[in-house]
């Protein structure tokens, strides 16, 4: 029978077997006190240690844990689908396996909930990141809220919490390849609650997430929620057109009046001949490169291949 008052919260596990069970104790103590069931999904996002086996364990141990394990490492994004496929709660959440979402904010959001809000967004006020992080996290979000029709909370966020209806959505209607959780769950609407939070001090550890998985989730973020380049295009190819156009104009009345201003018939004409061709030159390949990107997602797309697979049990 299906606990409407079932949480579930997805933990994001990636070489966490020394964080699992701290994770767990520390929800059971803190939900715990507040009378909120819930179950908790380890996803590991194909660690090679042994993070999926500490799972096991400790899902053999309470009937509220699941594990399971994604083929390979498909990045959090990705694992926060996976378990939004599998969970069974009646509202839903994603969270760290770090602790950087306090717990004491997933009990306000859950009260939110019942409250009648099906999306809750949870986004830090205070970081303690790097200076340069931090600013370009802060620009990064400032431009997608700007030329997207997703609108971020000041700060950014990354995680949410949702209810059954939404979590229905998502594993139905929308296809998880290029994109990611946070754009999708603000793009479906629902008057978002957005809930500030201070962020904890971290732990100095590195970051796993490479520069390269870092790139590709920005542009991820722009190109699935932003139609702006390709608009971009279409106005520039506006303004050069009608440029060229005044340019064609100008030297027809240069040659049929024969005038002889700014030395036009003194001057060969080679360098500018030059400067017009590789500007343009330029131009048209940046365009095919903006095309090519939203094309290519759209490839990955129409060849129907999952955004995630996850491992059958042994």
């Amino acid at each position: 029978m299906e606990n409407k008052k079932l949480l579930s919260l997805i933990l994001l596990s990636y070489y966490s077997k020394e964080r699992i069970n701290t994770c767990y104790d520390r929800l059971t103590e803190v939900l715990g006190l507040a009378n909120i069931p819930f179950e908790l999904i380890v996803m590991d996002d194909g660690s090679k240690d042994n993070s999926y086996q500490v799972a096991q364990e400790l899902a053999s141990k309470h009937s509220n844990v699941k594990a399971y394990q994604l083929s390979r490492n498909f990045t959090s994004h990705y694992s926060i689908f996976a378990g939004l496929s599998v969970c069974t709660g009646a509202c839903a959440m994603p969270i760290p396996d770090d602790e950087q979402q306090p717990y004491d904010t997933i009990i306000k959001m859950y009260q939110l909930w019942e409250n009648g809000s099906k999306v809750i967004i949870p986004h830090r006020i205070s970081r303690d990141d790097p200076f340069f992080s931090k600013v370009f996290s802060e620009m990064f979000y400032k431009i997608m809220t700007s030329l997207s029709d997703v609108k971020f909370p000041k700060g950014g966020a990354d995680s949410f919490f949702i209810d059954r209806e939404l979590i229905d959505i998502l594993n139905a209607r929308i296809t998880p390849i290029n994109t990611s959780s946070i754009t999708e769950v603000l793009r479906l609407g629902f008057d978002p609650y957005f809930l500030a939070y201070d962020r904890p001090l971290g732990d100095n550890k590195k970051s796993r997430w490479s520069l390269k998985k870092k790139v590709k989730l920005a542009l991820d973020f722009f190109y699935s929620s932003s139609s702006f380049p390709i608009k971009l295009i279409t106005y520039m190819g506006t303004l050069f057109s009608l440029f060229s156009a005044l340019i064609i104009v100008f030297y027809i009345l240069t040659e049929t009046f024969n005038l002889q201003m700014f030395g036009f018939h003194h001057v060969p004409g080679w360098t500018s001949l030059i400067v017009f061709i590789s500007f343009f030159s330029g131009l048209i390949l940046l365009s095919l490169g903006i095309i090519a990107e939203y094309i290519w997602r759209i490839y990955e797309v129409v060849k129907n291949r999952p955004g995630f697979l996850i491992k059958k049990k042994d």
